[in-house]
């Protein structure tokens, strides 16, 4: 609907129409069509609404991945999708400097691969903790040895098994790491005029930050293109049903460690007791021997039980369970 003129703009503009300052015929609607310039040597196949798909499936996997990476690197990982766009791979590939640590991965049982590339300053970080290093990226790039490789090819692997549960709702694939390339002259594995979607992510292990780009060619995603939309993605996941969901959590949370402590009691004794202490002597705690034990899951009290031995092992007998309301 048009914009509505006020009585004192209709008279202003008839009193202009009858001075001659407007012409009536060059305010007609000329009829012509607005011509957009098509440029054949980038199409257009990746459209906005399959890139924020993509964007969707790697936040997914960028939860994936600063929950599962801590446990290889021992170190508090924290992923963010930066952006995502289309461009040609020569784009992308005159982009890569040397050495570069480039994973191709098979997305089977889609045709061809995908490109993972990490960042240098990373790859040095992660081989660092992997060895038990702090985590320090070295002060000036140079070649990865052979051993190095074989490090960042353990992490790859695992980052890589896990692309398969964000995919699911869009195609069950079964990715695989083929090779790690450190040279961008050896990078031309597509096309130079095909047209890629490029996730970019934003990876920090500890205080070192870097990126991964993930390239995925369109002629991979060629055959799912018409499942790339959030309104597919979010029927999908639906379909599954809440007992598939509620499967998944209940083996995701299986999987979390938590620390139990028994405590059999507690005392306070003074600086210059504690100091003096010696192989024989006794503390007396304000539990009795017949006492039940205090469990603690965590840092809160969930259980109840009395001590005792498992072979050679100290062991305890849970009593009772201490619900919430309790």
């Amino acid at each position: 609907m048009g914009e509505v003129l006020s009585q004192n703009e209709i008279d202003s503009l008839l009193s202009a129409l009858n001075s001659g300052e407007f012409d009536a015929e060059e305010m007609k609607d000329s009829g012509e069509k607005q011509v957009k310039n098509y440029d054949f040597a980038r199409p257009a196949k990746f459209s906005k609404e399959h890139l924020r798909t993509m964007e969707i499936i790697f936040e997914h996997y960028g939860r994936l991945l600063s929950t599962n990476l801590p446990a290889y690197l021992r170190k508090n990982i924290q992923v963010e999708v930066m952006n995502s766009e289309a461009v040609t791979y020569s784009e992308f590939s005159n982009a890569l400097s040397n050495p570069v640590l480039l994973g191709v991965v098979n997305f089977e049982p889609l045709p061809g691969s995908i490109i993972m590339e990490l960042a240098t300053n990373l790859g040095y970080a992660m081989v660092d903790r992997m060895l038990g290093g702090l985590g320090d990226p070295l002060e000036k790039s140079r070649e990865f040895s052979e051993i190095e490789l074989l490090i960042i090819e353990r992490i790859m692997n695992a980052c890589i098994n896990l692309l398969a549960e964000p995919w699911k709702n869009v195609i069950e694939i079964h990715p695989r790491l083929e090779r790690i390339e450190t040279n961008s002259q050896f990078a031309q594995f597509i096309s130079p005029s095909e047209m890629i979607a490029i996730i970019t992510m934003n990876i920090k292990v500890g205080d070192v930050e870097g990126l991964m780009n993930v390239c995925l060619p369109y002629m991979t995603l060629e055959d799912v293109m018409d499942r790339l939309n959030t309104k597919y993605w979010f029927s999908s996941m639906q379909a599954h049903g809440d007992q598939e969901y509620t499967e998944l959590m209940e083996s995701l949370l299986s999987k979390v460690i938590m620390p139990v402590k028994a405590v059999l009691g507690n005392s306070s004794i003074s600086v210059n007791d504690f100091i003096n202490l010696q192989v024989g002597d006794i503390i007396r705690l304000d539990t009795k021997a017949e006492q039940e034990l205090k469990i603690y899951v965590g840092n809160i009290k969930k259980f109840t039980a009395l001590p005792g031995a498992s072979g050679d092992r100290y062991a305890v007998r849970v009593t009772s369970i201490i619900r919430e309301e309790q």
